[in-house]
């Protein structure tokens, strides 16, 4: 985000009886803004900065120091800041740009959020501003890069910048071994981590602690990344440990936006305990028989390994179905679930999941069918696996959310894939077939001190 450009065009502003002068330090280089002169002295590389701001402190002239960590691992100069000078250290969340320093000052760490996606709007609007025409195409091109590799300001606006990207990160998930899992122990909590993981899949994120405290967080870079790295966790890691890094990152999947990613929370078995009882059936009719659903009945046919499905165009080869394997499509627009299990329960059952927002959800005839034809695309022997399946819909919502309550619909709509006669027998299938239930949850569906 340039923070130091940002806080020297600031300084460079304030009122010259208050401050006089302004050092602005990148790496090895200095540059001394003197706003009485109204002149910028550079000075060459190895220069004693120490040496030339305390002497500037002695006669009296108060400023201020930008120190902006160019190289990793280089902390400040210990005798920084001096007398009737401020100072500020600009670094990435790495403890060894700064701990030196920070022990002998009394400093007081700032978190500074990433650029979120109305930052990047107005970037891509004053880019384009003399191309009003072609302004959102290239924000929509932009946010999907953003989607992908995260608020990364020098990877999503440059296109062969963003595909080094995700090269790059794509090979550190897939080079992932079982001492790298360590690395990420430091998801959901404050702890500072170096630059192999905060550089590439793991951003800091402000949250607010207790008595309006602001406190930092490691989150997943991206719902894309995210999808990635915890799949590659789970096949990694012990059942437990993995179940312990989930109820970390609880706030993380389980939010207020739901993210993409949530239904990973499903693979922790303290979470599928806590939720059961609170599941609710929505039926199509009042007087309706109810139907107990798959996790109520068989709650050890849960999901415990996650299983990620490349979008059709990158699958290269059918697998077959398992039960308990959490399935979670790579692809954003995937029809009608966000993700889905299979429960080798009586009958054999498909547990879809979809996380929402909103009181309702209805689908269409269309939608359904597609579906059935990414499963059918997906897996061998589809055809003959899903006679006689039965199905199960769990809408997920965040407890502040408004609570859906209502059957949801399958309505029939005019469609390229489905004709009027299968549109209706379609529709008759989601009736007769499909259970529907909701939940409400929230971080306190994660007892700890079950997860051991």
């Amino acid at each position: 985000m340039a923070a130091g450009s940002y806080l020297l065009y600031q300084l460079l502003h304030c009122d010259v009886e208050r401050l006089q002068m302004i050092a602005y330090v990148v790496g090895d280089e200095l540059s001394l803004f003197d706003k009485t002169t109204k002149t910028v002295t550079k000075y060459d590389e190895g220069t004693r900065i120490t040496t030339i701001v305390k002497g500037i402190s002695r006669r009296g002239v108060k400023g201020y120091i930008i120190y902006d960590i160019a190289m990793e691992g280089c902390n400040p100069p210990a005798g920084l800041p001096c007398k009737g000078w401020g100072m500020i250290v600009v670094t990435t969340p790495n403890e060894g740009n700064f701990s030196g320093w920070e022990e002998q000052s009394t400093s007081l760490r700032i978190v500074m959020n990433c650029p979120d996606k109305d930052d990047v709007k107005a970037m891509c609007v004053c880019m384009k501003r003399n191309e009003p025409t072609v302004q959102a195409g290239y924000m929509k091109e932009v946010e999907c890069r953003m989607d992908k590799v995260g608020p990364v300001i020098r990877y999503i606006f440059d296109q062969r910048a963003y595909k080094g990207r995700i090269v790059s990160c794509e090979s550190t998930v897939d080079k992932m071994t079982l001492q790298d899992t360590n690395y990420y122990t430091v998801l959901g909590t404050g702890k500072m981590c170096g630059n192999y993981v905060s550089d590439k899949l793991v951003k800091v994120v402000r949250v607010r602690g207790s008595e309006g405290s602001e406190l930092p967080l490691n989150a997943l870079i991206s719902s894309h990344f995210a999808e990635l790295t915890l799949c590659k966790l789970a096949t990694l890691m012990q059942q437990r440990d993995f179940n312990l890094l989930i109820l970390a990152i609880e706030d993380d999947l389980i939010s207020k936006a739901l993210e993409d990613h949530s239904s990973f929370a499903f693979l922790s078995a303290a979470f599928v305990k806590a939720i059961i009882p609170k599941l609710r059936e929505l039926k199509i009719t009042a007087n309706a028989p109810p139907h107990r659903c798959a996790l109520r009945v068989c709650p050890h046919e849960r999901p415990f390994k996650p299983c990620l499905l490349e979008c059709l165009e990158k699958f290269k080869k059918k697998i077959n179905i398992e039960y308990r394997v959490l399935y979670k499509p790579e692809a954003q627009n995937f029809p009608l679930v966000d993700g889905f299990f299979f429960s080798d329960s009586n009958p054999k059952t498909l547990v879809g999941l979809r996380m929402t927002t909103a009181g309702e959800h209805h689908t269409t005839t269309s939608t359904v069918r597609q579906f059935t034809e990414c499963l059918a695309a997906y897996f061998n022997g589809w055809e003959e696996f899903s006679e006689g399946l039965s199905w199960e819909m769990i809408y997920v919502q965040h407890a502040d959310s408004t609570p859906m309550n209502e059957w949801q619909r399958c309505d029939v709509v005019n469609s390229d894939n489905v004709s009027r006669a299968e549109g209706r027998e379609i529709a008759a299938f989601w009736e007769k077939k499909v259970h529907q239930y909701q939940v409400s949850v929230s971080s306190r569906d994660f007892p700890r001190e079950e997860a051991l």
